[in-house]
């Protein structure tokens, strides 16, 4: 099986281009698995290892912020690596430091672990993002990227069940063993069938060639990175919320217990792979029928900002409803986190896109990074879920508002756009 697959990637066919995403689907779904495995399991860790709000928000700021260094650190190293090499390197990191959380004993080693988890997984996106670039021609990037971004959802969604499963068989600790098991044997896979892409046109090239002089603080200089980072901050902050706080959210509040969340919870992340494929689809069918570039994208991306508020009505609803409305916001996060993970590789040169994407994930994490803490501080002071899901409601508009009018238009740079920086 693992020769027929090296062949077909071998043949650079359109065959080899979706076999690839389907690949980079499956780390992008055990990046999500494993990401979830801590607040899916808190109940069960509670028990053996206390931990207050505070202590509970600051396990994923201890996630999130180097997370959010090694987004920016991880696409740089991938632009200079290489992909193949680079996600190799970034999957074996990640799936050992998953593992880990199975020995730890108190709340600091749980603070160690997830520091490095989120060390391993920045490079995920990166990494995504070069692939889309390297392989899908434009009218199909937004689609492919959907499909990508879909993987969270898959990880998302398979989460509770498969971990409630394991939470009443074998223990909390088992859960992270499995995991990480699972990251090594996609090494193996990746590793066998992953050969890159040489094809790209004399203009490419040319534009590649001076991208690759232009030095981090270029990139970062550059108003479009900035603008993109931005919009990436305020919508992460929104969408880390949800998913580190939401089963918490359906304990504490709604009276779940462990068999509840394993029924329930998986809902809102199936909602969000739709989300994201239909996203991407409805963007490339866009491009397909003669739209520009720039209207394409941010059509669909200010359609799903338009209805992110819907989760302000949470606290006022029975628990069925909540679940819908949850479903509804986080179909429109994932339509809008695919469109803006695309962005890169529509505007920026293969050679810059690692680093682009980094730093454009480096915002999204820091976002949910500040904002956890500021969520567990708000809990923690008398404050309820209620005021949290007002403010949260309001991110993606002002992200999308910034792309509006300070963005530019979405269209690829040429040698001409870069020589100056």
């Amino acid at each position: 099986m693992l020769r027929s697959a090296k062949q077909t990637v071998q043949s650079g066919s359109g065959d080899a281009q979706w076999y690839l995403v389907a690949l980079v689907t499956a780390a992008i779904a055990i990046s999500y698995f494993d990401r979830q495995t801590l607040p899916v399991a808190i109940s069960a860790i509670q028990l053996t290892i206390p931990l207050s709000d505070q202590q509970f928000s600051w396990l994923q700021f201890a996630f999130l912020i180097p997370y959010a260094a090694l987004y920016a650190a991880g696409g740089r190293m991938l632009d200079i690596m290489g992909t193949r090499r680079g996600f190799i390197l970034i999957m074996l990191w990640w799936s050992g430091a998953c593992a880990l959380h199975g020995l730890a004993m108190n709340f600091d080693f749980l603070l160690v672990a997830r520091c490095l988890l989120g060390m391993g997984e920045g490079g995920a996106f990166p990494a995504a993002t070069r692939i889309v670039a390297e392989w899908i021609p434009p009218s199909q990037r937004s689609t492919a990227m959907g499909i990508i971004n879909a993987g969270t959802a898959v990880g998302s969604v398979l989460a509770p069940p498969l971990i409630g499963i394991i939470l009443l068989t074998a223990g909390w600790r088992m859960v992270f063993f499995a995991a990480g098991a699972v990251g090594f044997a996609w090494v193996t896979w990746w590793s066998v069938t992953y050969r890159s892409n040489r094809q790209a046109s004399i203009a490419t090239l040319d534009a590649r060639s001076v991208a690759q002089r232009l030095s981090f603080t270029d990139v970062l200089s550059m108003r479009r990175v900035q603008v993109l980072v931005f919009a990436k901050f305020m919508s992460d902050s929104a969408w880390y919320f949800y998913l580190f706080w939401l089963p918490k959210y359906l304990y504490d509040v709604r009276g779940f217990d462990i068999k509840h969340v394993s029924y329930y919870a998986w809902i809102p992340y199936a909602a969000s792979g739709v989300g994201s494929f239909l996203g991407g689809w409805l963007s490339s069918a866009l491009l397909r029928q003669g739209r520009s570039l720039d209207f394409s994208r941010k059509f669909v991306l200010g359609l799903s900002a338009l209805f992110m508020p819907v989760v302000m009505l949470v606290p006022h609803v029975p628990v069925g409803w909540a679940l819908v409305l949850f479903s509804v916001a986080f179909f429109c996060q994932q339509s809008w986190s695919g469109l803006i993970m695309t962005l890169p590789a529509d505007i920026f040169p293969l050679s810059a896109v690692g680093s682009v994407s980094g730093l454009i994930g480096f915002g999204g994490a820091i976002g949910g990074a500040v904002f956890g803490i500021v969520a567990g501080f708000l809990l923690g002071h008398g404050f309820g879920y209620g005021t949290l899901f007002l403010i949260v409601g309001t991110f993606h508009l002002i992200g999308f508002l910034a792309i509006l009018l300070l963005g530019g238009r979405v269209q690829p740079l040429k040698t001409p756009d870069l020589l100056p920086i």
